[in-house]
C-alpha cells in the first residue's frame, strides 16, 4: 500500500505577492565544525505549510536533501514525506528534541538546525540564530532559547 505524499503549494506570499522566504541563517563556511549549522524561524507549527519553502532554500546551498528528522510533538500533522520540487523527501521523528530539526543529505552527511520558535520575540529571535550560525558553537538549544 502506498504511502500518501503531501505535494505542497508554490511559495506564499505576502500582501504584495512577494514571495515569504524562509527565516534562515547558516553558519556561513558550512564547516559543521559547532553544534549547529544554523537556525530557523518558521512562521507557524504547520509542518506542510513550513517545510517545502526550507528545503527549497536549502536545497541551493546544502544539495539534495534525501531525508528530514523532527519532533512530530511541536508540529501539527507530520506526514511520513513530502514531495518538494519533484523530489520526495522522508520525514521521520523523535522525541524530546522540538528546538532542532535534522537535515540528510546522504548516509553521513547531516546538517542540524536550531528551529525557534514562531511566537519567538524578534530580539531573541535575533539573538539566537546569529548564535547557532556561528563557527564552532558549542551552546545547547535550551542554552540559546531559555
Amino acid at each position: 500500500m502506498a504511502i500518501p505524499t503531501f505535494i505542497p503549494p508554490p511559495l506564499r506570499g505576502d500582501a504584495c505577492g512577494a514571495p515569504l522566504l524562509p527565516r534562515l541563517v547558516l553558519e556561513p563556511t558550512l564547516s559543521q565544525t559547532g553544534v549547529f549549522d544554523g537556525a530557523w524561524w518558521p512562521r507557524s507549527n504547520d509542518v506542510m505549510a513550513e517545510l517545502p519553502d526550507l528545503i527549497t532554500a536549502l536545497t541551493v546551498h546544502l544539495g539534495r536533501i534525501v531525508r528530514v528528522g523532527l519532533d512530530a510533538d511541536a508540529w501539527d500533522d507530520v506526514p511520513r514525506s513530502v514531495t518538494v520540487d519533484g523530489q520526495v523527501i522522508r520525514i521521520s521523528w523523535f522525541p524530546g528534541s522540538d528546538r532542532t530539526i535534522s537535515l540528510s543529505l546522504g548516509f553521513q552527511n547531516h546538517f542540524l538546525l536550531l528551529v525557534v520558535p514562531p511566537e519567538t520575540g524578534l530580539g531573541t529571535a535575533r539573538t539566537a540564530m546569529a548564535e547557532a550560525a556561528g563557527r564552532d558553537n558549542n551552546a545547547t538549544a535550551a542554552e540559546l532559547l531559555p
